[in-house]
């Protein structure tokens, strides 16, 4: 597996309506940018919007995944969002509120893969099978709009979510795709963003979908190994004889020998 198949750790979105946060993005550290011709976008803007997105990605970003998250399944605006993207040196499309596969047929033709946004109670019923579709490579956990739906308070712990949040990753890992998790809110909130993360990545998300870049280097640290993770692996294939053994005071198999080699893997990628 080279870097570039390695899931993103940091997936900032960045609004196809401004200009100079398109001109800024290539210089950032996140693993993909997310060109966003949804929500980021007044509705009296996204023409401009696809014009200036594609402007941006056909002048480049070396070195960058690039997505561009299109409108929904039944917006009006969602035709001409695939219009704009066809022909794109893209990686992949984002496709929000997808409820069931049939909301993926629209963006076939186009022949990306796509990471599909869970956002809603049917969405969440639904995951199993909208996982196991081969255009999907990854979910995304859209929690403020799954928690709008659930009718949650504003500011509500998303533990009151868990059950959802725990669904998704279930149904990313049974069909062997990639796993997001939502957007922290509270820019300003450094210490709230890191715990929450961190809390992401215990859960079983492969990395986490970002609004600021001030949000992207503790990121990046978060979901990448850290150095005693690290030493930790590197003890235990050391270590390893083949079949169940005793490893410094507990059993470890073959799983546990393939997991730290994957680890290793990707923190020298």
């Amino acid at each position: 597996m080279t870097p570039s198949e390695y899931p993103p750790r940091s997936l900032l979105y960045v609004p196809g309506s401004n200009a100079r946060a398109l001109e800024k993005a290539g210089g950032l550290p996140a693993d993909m940018l997310i060109i966003d011709l949804e929500d980021a976008v007044p509705a009296d803007r996204k023409p401009d919007a696809r014009a200036a997105m594609r402007t941006a990605v056909m002048a480049g970003y070396a070195g960058k995944r690039v997505a561009v998250r299109v409108n929904a399944a039944g917006s009006p605006e969602q035709a001409a969002d695939l219009a704009a993207i066809a022909g794109l040196p893209l990686d992949m499309v984002v496709l929000p509120k997808v409820d069931s596969p049939a909301d993926l047929d629209p963006l076939r033709s186009i022949g990306l893969p796509v990471l599909a946004m869970i956002e809603t109670p049917a969405a969440i019923y639904a995951a199993r099978g909208i996982a196991a579709d081969p255009a999907v490579a990854g979910l995304i956990a859209g929690l403020n709009d799954l928690a709008h739906e659930l009718g949650l308070p504003d500011g509500m712990d998303r533990g009151a979510m868990s059950h959802a949040i725990q669904a998704i990753v279930l149904a990313a890992r049974a069909g062997g795709i990639w796993c997001f998790d939502g957007v922290y809110n509270a820019i300003d909130d450094a210490a709230g963003f890191a715990a929450e993360a961190a809390e992401g990545r215990r859960l079983g998300f492969d990395g986490k979908t970002l609004i600021h870049p001030s949000q992207v280097d503790p990121c990046n640290a978060i979901f990448a190994p850290s150095a005693r993770e690290v030493a930790a692996a590197e003890a235990l294939v050391a270590a390893a004889t083949g079949g169940a053994q005793r490893h410094e005071g507990r059993m470890i198999e073959d799983m546990h020998v393939a997991a730290a080699r994957a680890l290793l893997a990707r923190a020298r990628g």
